[in-house]
């Protein structure tokens, strides 16, 4: 009798314990722990946040967490990470359309402001501000890290697009000028409407004003490239 009842929360235990998921169940868990992480972190910011909610809402336990991530900062450091390459894949997959170099590079430009100003990375890019304070280290590498990824996939997008009217053999768009080409690209044709969306401006009224900021900021880039005298 004794040793029935042992051997019965013996059972008991290891019915209720975890462990390790499997290797095909890791990145569910992952995920999971993501998207818990992220809706946390944009209710409570970085601050506020508890692992013990994060945890719970992802159900999961603290150290299946830890043994991811080193604590919050490194959990919001893959969720901007996340929210990056998601964006990137989107971009990837998105073919610039136009008659000719104009055209397509407003394409590009309209469909990634499009994307930005309707989902999360706006919110997540002022929680990153917010904590540049108290974590400028943290700030600093998310910064970089996704203009790193953005610039890189909106290189290849760019060249893409102005395979027309010789636009492809400008100086502007050599090897060795088109980093810094790319970067003026997305100066002048994202960064307004996304400055003024981090300030709080309303986005609907922002996503209406995208087509005539995009076609000024293209004929304005090109212009720029065209003129020799522009180093």
């Amino acid at each position: 009798m004794k040793k029935a009842v042992v051997e019965k929360r013996s059972k008991a235990r290891h019915a209720g314990r975890t462990g390790r998921p499997p290797r095909e169940r890791s990145g569910e868990v992952d995920a999971r722990i993501l998207d818990a992480a992220r809706r946390v972190f944009l209710k409570r910011g970085l601050a506020g946040a508890s692992m013990d909610e994060i945890a719970s809402l992802a159900g999961a336990g603290k150290p299946t967490i830890y043994a991811r991530f080193a604590g919050k900062k490194a959990l919001f450091a893959a969720v901007v990470s996340c929210n990056v390459d998601a964006s990137v894949a989107r971009l990837d997959d998105h073919t610039p359309v136009g008659a000719n170099s104009e055209d397509r590079l407003v394409s590009l430009a309209t469909r990634r402001l499009h994307w930005a100003l309707e989902g999360e990375t706006v919110d997540l890019m002022r929680l990153g501000i917010a904590e540049a304070r108290r974590f400028p280290e943290l700030a600093s590498n998310v910064k970089q890290m996704a203009r790193q990824r953005g610039e890189e996939t909106v290189a290849r997008l760019l060249c893409e697009a102005i395979q027309f009217e010789g636009a492809a053999r400008l100086p502007a768009f050599t090897p060795e000028r088109l980093p810094t080409t790319t970067r003026f690209f997305i100066d002048l044709a994202f960064l307004p409407l996304m400055m003024r969306a981090l300030f709080g401006e309303k986005r609907e009224l922002l996503r209406a004003q995208i087509g005539a900021h995009v076609v000024c900021s293209v004929a304005f880039f090109l212009a720029a490239c065209r003129d020799d005298s522009v180093d």
